[in-house]
């Protein structure tokens, strides 16, 4: 607090006495030893007051001095309101403003206390500064500027949903620049929140700069912290506070009751301006911090200047106008009388200067019981109706009931809450973590091909937005760019699988599913890329693709020629398999095999004479060469290869067996007739091939 003006009190904060006794580090003024917080070094204490206490620490990652808030255990008693406590902090932490103190982090100390770290502001606060002598028009001028940097500070909160309930003196520092920043937003709870009674009984808050409203328990809203900074005005200007009193409850009683104070006649210019500030009803102040602001400009620069300029204007004219008729005289006199009585009533040179409806000047408020007054401000404010749906959903969030079941999962509740009280500072942080967790969600099921139910995640993603005053643009944007990147993952293994139809069907849910015509039609360039069934594989101009039942694959356009099996051959070492003409059981004058077949081939020609294990073998050399995955046909597969063709057509190897294995099927008609049969699998014969298909 200010306090009365000192002579010769200078406007910088007062350094601190060299030689005065400060506890030793890592101790408090009474030998408790100091709190212990992860990263940090306390130092000493800086203050404490009824709810908590602050130090002075060192953030050893960057090295700098910090200010660390730490509550004190009665204060919080309960995990609930500690919870309460970091979800409020972190609120404030999201206000960025160059006359806010920021927070760093938000946490807790090692035996479990909540604490908050903010900037070391070593300038000193408000109470410290002296303005009402530091020569009149300086000390004005200094005024307005911290009065314009804190009604910057609080129209930028007020938008965002924090009152600050507690604007005083000691919470406004100074920085090193001599800014004026707003600090201690940690009662600043949004309007109808929480208990608002101490151990002391009264109302959370100082009661020399509380609202009348706030004094008596009620409802407060923005124009709450409007009455505080009158009152800082008011102390500024005249160095005292407009009301004195020897004890809180009879402070509180004289801001309820008490007619504002008329201000010094060097000051009477401000005295419209502070009985709006200070009026009793929240109705008659002003109605935003900007239309505050916008009434301190108005404010003249210096009281007296109107009466004074009529009272010289009236002297230059007697001296030029001495030798009148009485009757001019006369006239002149009246005319003059009437515009001394207009600069008096205007009370300033600017015509823009807002005036107080006799119905809004400030008048005592009716007498009554002091009980009348005094009763409301030791009850707690009513808690906000959307309190227990913010911290039902809180809990459903972690139990991961996201939306089941039906009536108790988060989303039901922040709906709920958002229609209870829009104005609540913790449903941002809420909503934005259920958005979140439909985001995560949404990918997941995607990317399981459940997009079904990766839809309505996405539909009540937008449904909870929407309920949302502003929306959440920024969850929303998020939300799209991970079903964006799932979605693209998905279309992308099906290509890498040649599944045209799949990637097709998810290309056309992108709309569905929230995403914007660009990215849609985006992702179905991509999907109508794939080939088709019955296209060349890319790469590999001799197979092509076939759909099958289990999904695609690649089929060779023919059978393996005599010049690839004799590369495979070469390469392995394989010795030839016994082979039989299957017209002649026996084969005497001459045998047979893969390399003379006992007809003339040519490299281009399907080899024959090849076992089943010739054909598997190879399969399984080319995979492992290749990389792919290359294997014969089965019979379900068998339907959709082309048939072969050229002089001596041949039947092919399929992977099916009969009698344990031992005889293997073909498919086909050969150039010696005959249809699908089952083959000793350990022979070759002199029609029968076999053709590769590649898994894909």
């Amino acid at each position: 607090m200010l306090g009365a003006p000192q002579p010769g009190a200078r406007m910088s904060a007062t350094p601190p006495d060299p030689d005065a006794a400060t506890p030793a580090p890592g101790d408090a003024p009474d030998g408790v030893p100091l709190p212990e917080i992860a990263g940090y070094r306390l130092l000493r204490v800086l203050g404490a007051g009824g709810m908590s206490t602050v130090y002075l620490g060192r953030q050893e990652s960057l090295g700098r001095e910090v200010a660390i808030k730490v509550m004190l255990p009665e204060a919080l008693a309960d995990e609930v309101s500690r919870r309460r406590f970091e979800n409020e902090a972190r609120t404030i932490a999201r206000l960025e403003h160059p006359h806010i103190v920021g927070i760093f982090e938000v946490g807790r100390t090692r035996a479990g206390l909540p604490y908050y770290a903010m900037p070391y502001l070593a300038r000193g606060h408000l109470g410290q500064r002296e303005f009402a002598q530091d020569g009149h028009e300086n000390g004005h001028a200094r005024v307005r500027a911290i009065l314009h940097a804190l009604l910057s500070a609080l129209d930028y909160a007020h938008a965002r949903g924090v009152v600050h309930r507690d604007v005083k003196a000691e919470n406004v520092l100074f920085d090193e620049a001599e800014r004026p920043l707003l600090a201690d937003f940690g009662i600043a709870l949004r309007r109808g929140f929480g208990p608002r009674v101490t151990t002391a009984g009264m109302a959370v808050g100082s009661t020399a700069y509380m609202a009348p409203e706030q004094a008596r328990g009620e409802e407060v809203d923005a124009r709450a912290d409007l009455y505080s900074v009158g009152v800082l005005a008011w102390e500024m200007l005249t160095g005292k506070l407009p009301y004195m009193a020897g004890d809180a409850l009879s402070m509180a009683v004289m801001h309820a009751q008490d007619p504002i104070p008329r201000l010094p006649r060097p000051l009477r210019h401000w005295q419209r301006f502070l009985d709006k500030a200070l009026a009793k009803s929240p109705a008659q102040r002003f109605h935003n911090a900007q239309r505050m602001r916008e009434a301190l400009d108005r404010v003249p620069l210096r009281g007296g200047q109107p009466l004074t300029r009529a009272l010289a204007g009236v002297q230059r004219g007697l001296a030029r106008v001495r030798h009148w008729p009485r009757a001019a005289w006369l006239a002149v006199l009246l005319l003059g009388a009437a515009g001394i009585g207009f600069a008096l009533r205007q009370g300033g040179g600017d015509e823009r200067f807002f005036r107080v409806p006799g119905a809004e000047r400030s008048a005592p408020a009716s007498p009554g019981l002091l009980g009348d007054i005094t009763d409301p401000m030791l009850r707690p404010l009513p808690v906000s109706p959307a309190e227990r749906w913010i911290t039902a959903a809180e809990q459903q969030l972690r139990a991961h009931a996201l939306t089941a079941p039906r009536g108790a999962n988060a989303y039901d509740s922040l709906l709920a809450a958002w229609h209870a009280d829009a104005g609540h500072p913790r449903l941002p942080a809420a909503t934005a973590a259920l958005l979140g967790a439909f985001a995560e969600q949404a990918e997941r099921r995607i990317r399981s091909g459940d997009t079904a139910r990766a839809r309505d995640y996405v539909d009540r993603a937008a449904q909870l937005s929407a309920a949302a005053p502003h929306g959440d643009p920024a969850a929303l944007a998020q939300l799209r760019a991970r079903v964006a990147k799932a979605l693209d993952a998905r279309i992308a293994d099906a290509a890498a699988h040649y599944d045209r139809d799949t990637a097709l069907r998810l290309a056309d849910s992108a709309r569905a599913l929230g995403l914007d015509a660009a990215a849609s039609q985006a992702l179905r360039a991509r999907a109508q890329a794939i080939p088709r069934s019955g296209d060349a594989l890319p790469g590999e101009a001799d197979m092509r693709l076939v759909a099958t039942g289990d999904g695609m694959i690649a089929v060779a356009r023919s059978e393996v020629s005599h010049a690839e099996y004799a590369r495979f051959a070469s390469a392995t070492g394989r010795d030839a398999a016994l082979c039989r003409e299957r017209l002649s059981p026996l084969r005497i004058v001459k045998p047979i095999s893969w390399r003379e077949p006992g007809f003339a081939t040519t490299p281009g020609q399907p080899v024959v004479c090849v076992s089943w294990a010739d054909a598997d073998a190879y399969a399984r050399w080319l995979s492992q060469r290749s990389g792919h995955r290359y294997r014969l046909p089965d019979a379900a597969e068998a339907g959709a290869l082309p048939a072969g063709g050229g002089a001596k057509p041949v039947a092919e190897w399929l992977r099916e067996c009969r009698d344990g294995c031992r005889e293997r099927l073909t498919r086909g008609r050969s150039w010696r007739g005959g249809a699908d049969a089952a083959r000793e699998a350990a022979r070759g014969y002199d029609d029968v091939g076999f053709r590769l298909v590649r898994e894909l």
